[in-house]
């Protein structure tokens, strides 16, 4: 195709879960819905045109043991882009990846910077691993190396406890996240466990990842709050597993991680019905492969989310919770195309027809 082509997306254009529209155009790489004059080099692409899916809890750059070199980061990242995800949510990265942003056949992403974590209470090699009264300044630094969002560790097993607990006493979690905003900055917090819930969610905090410890007390001051999950739901499908490889060391967590995965659905559900937003995220990059954003979609689907609902998570309403265009005219057109309706079956998205990005066909 050439820098000069016109694509022409006819069938049936998803700007919305109910907006609808027959036909668009992509002129330098940008969405038109007008017919451009004189248009000559013009490619037709039949299908039902979706904006490019959000994994909005992804680790380009990372792999089990840390940092990977930049051919590694970059098949992570083709592989969400062959996949359909072409807006990505870097949750915590040692690599500088940077360089994709140079790359226009590579996602989008949005990026928390590294994870801050309390000394050796997370995975080596992945955060920043401090004390409470550093938190405040490396959420500073990483705020201004991030776009727009910083990453805590919020909770870890406590070797000591033999069970997951909070990292982070209240106070040092306000100071923190106040800077943050103050940067412009909006901060997300890994956490599986009940204790640590409710003081990140006084402090201010805009999102948490995971929370499979909400609970019916704090499930209310969420959506009271408006602050978003992204349950990654294919990643805490793991944690039998992960149980398993921890009994004999830490019975107590072993047991605490069942409970968590054994009461996953009903956790996601009630914090829909509740009102709180809920968005895609997979968790790729630690342990779990890259492309997956269609299987947390029908996860959350699996969950009791509405379909269509499930389907926004990772599409129309995750765009707009991270300040990115979907369909709309003059957009930078990343789109995917489907064979049928993925609003009437989630399993389309595993089987995308064409993926374009910045207005080529690059799958």
């Amino acid at each position: 195709m050439s820098e000069r082509a016109v694509l022409h997306m006819k069938g049936r254009i998803l700007v919305g879960p109910d907006e609808v529209r027959d036909e668009l155009w992509v002129v330098g790489g940008r969405i038109s819905y007008d017919r451009p004059a004189g248009a000559r080099d013009v490619r037709t692409v039949d299908g039902w045109v979706l904006p490019g899916l959000v994994d909005a809890h992804c680790h380009v750059g990372l792999d089990r043991h840390g940092a990977v070199p930049e051919d590694v980061a970059e098949k992570q990242a083709l592989t969400d882009r062959d996949a359909g995800a072409l807006l990505l949510r870097d949750a915590g990265s040692p690599s500088d990846t940077r360089w994709i942003d140079d790359r226009d056949d590579l996602p989008k992403i949005v990026r928390a910077g590294r994870h801050i974590a309390r000394t050796r209470r997370y995975i080596r090699n992945y955060a920043w691993e401090v004390e409470p009264e550093d938190l405040t300044a490396y959420v500073a630094q990483e705020a201004r190396r991030g776009d727009g969002w910083v990453k805590l560790v919020g909770d870890w097993i406590d070797r000591d406890l033999g069970d997951l607990s909070a990292c982070w006493p209240r106070g040092a979690v306000e100071a923190a996240i106040a800077e943050a905003h103050r940067l412009g900055a909006r901060v997300t917090a890994h956490c599986f466990a009940e204790d640590s819930l409710r003081d990140l969610v006084e402090a201010g905090i805009d999102c948490v990842e995971h929370a499979t410890g909400l609970t019916d007390e704090t499930i209310p001051l969420f959506a009271e709050r408006g602050v978003a999950i992204v349950p990654t739901l294919v990643n805490i499908a793991t944690f039998p597993a992960l149980a398993d490889g921890g009994e004999s060391r830490f019975p107590r967590w072993s047991a605490h991680m069942r409970r968590l995965h054994e009461r996953r659905y009903d956790t996601v559900r009630s914090a829909y019905d509740a009102g709180i937003p809920v968005f895609v995220g997979t968790d790729a990059g630690g342990t779990l492969p890259h492309g997956l954003a269609a299987d947390e979609v029908a996860e959350l689907a699996r969950a009791g989310i509405p379909a269509v609902e499930a389907l926004a998570a990772g599409t129309w309403a995750a765009r707009k919770w991270l300040g990115r265009p979907g369909l709309e005219e003059g957009a930078p057109a990343d789109l995917v195309v489907y064979g049928s309706d993925p609003r009437a079956d989630l399993r389309v998205l595993a089987d995308p027809r064409r993926v374009v990005l910045n207005g080529r066909v690059v799958a």
